[in-house]
Formats: C-alpha cells, sequence, structure tokens
C-alpha cells in the first residue's frame, strides 16, 4: 500500500481551514481574556462597593441623630435660665426626634408591659408576687428593650409576676 499523496488543491483547502482555525482560536482566545478581565473589574468594583457600604452604612442615620443632638445642646445651653415646664417640653421635644429617627430607621421600642415573659426579648431582672397579673408576665417594665427590623438589639429588662404563696 502506498502513502496517500494530497492533491495541491487539497493542500491549499487544508491551509486554508487551518488559517481559519487559528483565527477563531484566536477571537476565542481574545473574548475569554476580555471576559476574564471583566469579571475581574467587576469583582473589584463590587469589593468597593461593600467596602463603602460597610464605611458609611450609618451616614443616614447619624444624619437623622445630629437634630437631636442640637437639641440637647440647646437644652443644655438654656438650662440655666429656664423653667421646669421649658425644661420638660423640650426634652419632649428631643424625645421626639429621638423617636422619628427610630420610625425612619425601623427601630422598633419594645414595651412588654402585661404581655406574657418572652427570654428571646425580654430580660427578667426580678420576679415578684402579684395576685392581679397573671403569672410570668411582665409586671412592670425597668428598661425599654429594642428592635432593629425585627432583629433585637437589646431586651427589655423586667420584673416577672409570679403567683402569691398560699399562707403557711
Amino acid at each position: 500500500m502506498e502513502p496517500a499523496v494530497a492533491t495541491s488543491d487539497e493542500v491549499t483547502a487544508l491551509r486554508v481551514a487551518l488559517e481559519a482555525a487559528e483565527q477563531a482560536s484566536a477571537a476565542a482566545r481574545d473574548a475569554q481574556l476580555r471576559a476574564a478581565a471583566e469579571l475581574d473589574n467587576v469583582r473589584k468594583r463590587t469589593q468597593r462597593e461593600i467596602e463603602n457600604a460597610h464605611r458609611y452604612a450609618l451616614e443616614r442615620f447619624a444624619g437623622e441623630l445630629l437634630g437631636v443632638c442640637d437639641s440637647l445642646e440647646l437644652a443644655v445651653q438654656s438650662a440655666a435660665g429656664a423653667g421646669p415646664q421649658a425644661l420638660i417640653a423640650g426634652q419632649q421635644a428631643t424625645l421626639q426626634l429621638l423617636a422619628k429617627a427610630f420610625e425612619k430607621f425601623s427601630i422598633q421600642r419594645l414595651d412588654p408591659l402585661g404581655e406574657p415573659f418572652d427570654p428571646a426579648l425580654h430580660e427578667a431582672v426580678a420576679a415578684h408576687e402579684s395576685a392581679s397579673a397573671r403569672p410570668d408576665s411582665v409586671l412592670q417594665v425597668l428598661q425599654s428593650g429594642y428592635q432593629l427590623n425585627g432583629r433585637l438589639l437589646r431586651p427589655a429588662r423586667v420584673i416577672v409576676a409570679r403567683a402569691p404563696q398560699a399562707p403557711a
């Protein structure tokens, strides 16, 4: 058997096909490099955005608190010449500013008076006997708790009711 010999037309066709394959390969390699570069750019941009989000996450909230700070500073400056009613009114106005800031940023106050004690939301500091309150309900709130978007920031510090002891 003799080896097959290619004709010049076949060689020319193979060279054209090889050149087309090399061009397609180069184009695919170029597209792959561009895609890798774009992916790297997206990763770097996302990392910068995450860093900025961490760095400036509290900016809007801090801006809302500036009004509360201004109100407190004004109260301290005018406290010497103000009467008790004016001081109380100023404190109430400041508290309202703070409540609006909390509301704007979904910070909710927990005031569980009369509700059943929930260890996930409340911190019991004492238990007192009570004939009027249901056992294991919140008898008194010593310090309000707060939630941010349903996540506990601080538990409410409470006194829990317990059933009265029967006389011995």
